[in-house]
């Protein structure tokens, strides 16, 4: 048995000024380029990543393993054609040698300079060359979809949790299915539907109510053989095309009436519940005064509004300045990208007294908004290359790396400049450096959901903070001009049989 294998994640945030190279499909490897065969065999061996279970299942039945590619970039603007074109290349290069199966790991929300959908493109592509070969995809519970997608898949599942730490099981749950079907154990239906609904990503969290009783029946019904597979999808906001949405996708076997009322049932609960769905947050002064309150810490401060993990640039500087004009003190800030203030900093060296602008250095013309750098005075502590492996539960044993990374004590807060952009999901970011975030009054990160895989253990209380930028949870800030019309909660008129 041979099997097909790739990876190809991003998740689009068509409103970023971020632009998505092929070079940016370098996150996990060790090099500036996406991975392929065996060095991405060895690498993603063992982690928390759906590929990782494709390998273990492969392994197991004995097949011969071509993995084509493996490229996973940070939320960004949309994909440049060129790099979706190497990477779905690659894949049907592999798929074209000839397979027995096909196992891919994408995320779902991917936006191209060409395609609105760029996963339902891939299987486009793969399925002129393999019409009949059975196909599982595991996506990111924030994917979006277009009918290609659902049309050309054989079995599809989706993460459970948000932060994401079950992606192992999601692959495994996807490639299990696989093999039963090879091996003529079941019969893949699928069946999903997908509502007029933009969820804001702070309510979605599987973990927490209005999401955690609908997918607690959705893994119900899959545990009780109800179902194959069943996955509810939060869909990703931020991506201005006609499939953003809530969307549920059940695999019945050989019973397509079953997994319609499955889905039917887990969608009715979620329309029902749709105000609940929608985050009413505060001013950035009113959350910085309410944690200047807090007698004990760590206190983390989740700046949601400008989020790497999102599509943000995660260089706006507004959350620190009010840290500081507020007065806080012991506080650790950051990852900042700012890569013109690390040059000068490593310039400067560790020791060195430094005034500089940080921060700032992105305009964000679809939502009108121009950066503003922060003016930092202090002293540089530390200086390191910015790579660490993930010891927490999001992405366990990836490696990480936010290229150089310095960090500046400015007297009341550790500042961390980096290189390359990074979500705070791991503590790592920080005690690569020697900083210990569990021993700060104060932790200001940037994200605003997968911070908790890492932080809130450590953490006695949390604020979430609605920075400016284009991760902003105010949907009224953005453009839209694609989105299927009327859509809640943009049109209150919107009724939930739109496909």
């Amino acid at each position: 048995m041979r099997i097909a294998m790739a990876v190809m994640r991003h998740e689009t945030n068509t409103f970023s000024p971020l632009p998505t190279e092929l070079s940016s499909f370098n996150r996990g490897s060790p090099d500036a380029m996406p991975m392929e065969g065996q060095q991405a065999i060895d690498t993603l061996s063992g982690t928390n990543s759906p590929i990782a279970a494709y390998l273990d299942i492969a392994r197991a039945a004995g097949a011969e393993i071509d993995l084509a590619v493996a490229g996973n970039a940070n939320p960004s603007g949309k994909v440049a054609d060129a790099a979706f074109d190497y990477m779905a290349g690659r894949i049907c290069d592999a798929v074209a040698r000839g397979c027995d199966a096909i196992m891919l790991d994408l995320h779902g929300a991917m936006v191209t300079e060409s395609f609105d959908d760029g996963e339902g493109e891939l299987l486009r592509r793969v399925r002129a060359i393999a019409p009949d070969t059975p196909l599982a995809v595991a996506l990111d519970f924030h994917a979006n979809f277009s009918p290609a997608l659902l049309a050309n898949a054989t079995v599809l599942t989706g993460y459970r949790t948000y932060p994401h730490v079950d992606m192992y099981d999601t692959g495994k749950r996807a490639g299990t299915t696989l093999m039963r079907a090879l091996a003529g154990e079941v019969t893949p239906v699928i069946s999903w539907r997908s509502l007029p609904m933009l969820t804001h990503m702070i309510r979605q969290t599987p973990s927490k109510q209005p999401m955690k009783d609908i997918m607690d029946r959705a893994i119900a019904a899959e545990a009780e053989g109800r179902v194959l597979n069943a996955s509810l999808f939060g869909g990703f906001p931020l991506a201005d095309i006609p499939w953003a949405g809530l969307t549920a996708v059940v695999v019945g076997d050989g019973d397509p009436a079953a997994a319609d009322a499955l889905r039917d049932e887990l969608l009715a609960m979620a329309w029902d519940r749709r105000q609940d769905f929608v985050f009413e947050f505060e001013t950035i002064e009113e959350s910085i005064t309410r944690a200047k309150a807090v007698a004990e810490g760590p206190v983390v401060l989740a700046d949601h509004g400008d989020n790497t993990g999102a599509g943000g640039q995660s260089d706006g500087m507004a959350a620190l300045a009010e840290v500081m004009r507020q007065g806080l003190d012991d506080v650790v800030a950051g990852p900042f990208w700012d890569p013109a203030a690390v040059a000068r900093l490593v310039e400067a060296g560790e020791g060195a007294r430094v005034t500089l602008d940080v921060g700032g250095k992105t305009d964000m013309p679809a939502l009108g908004l121009k950066g503003r750098p922060l003016t930092l005075t202090g002293t540089v502590v530390k200086i390191t290359d910015g790579r660490f492996t993930v010891t927490g539960p999001m992405m366990t044993g990836l490696k990480m790396n936010l290229g150089r990374t310095v960090v500046l004590d400015t007297g009341k807060v550790l500042v961390f400049v980096s290189e390359n952009r990074y979500e705070p999901f791991d503590t790592g970011c920080f005690t690569h450096a020697g900083v210990d975030p569990a021993q700060k009054k104060y932790v200001l990160i940037k994200s605003r959901q997968h911070f908790r895989a890492g932080f809130e253990p450590i953490a006695r209380e949390i604020i979430l903070v609605a920075g400016p930028g284009v991760c902003s949870s105010d949907y009224d800030l953005f453009p839209f001009k694609h989105l299927r019309r009327p859509i809640y909660p943009l049109d209150d008129m919107a009724t939930p049989d739109a496909a």
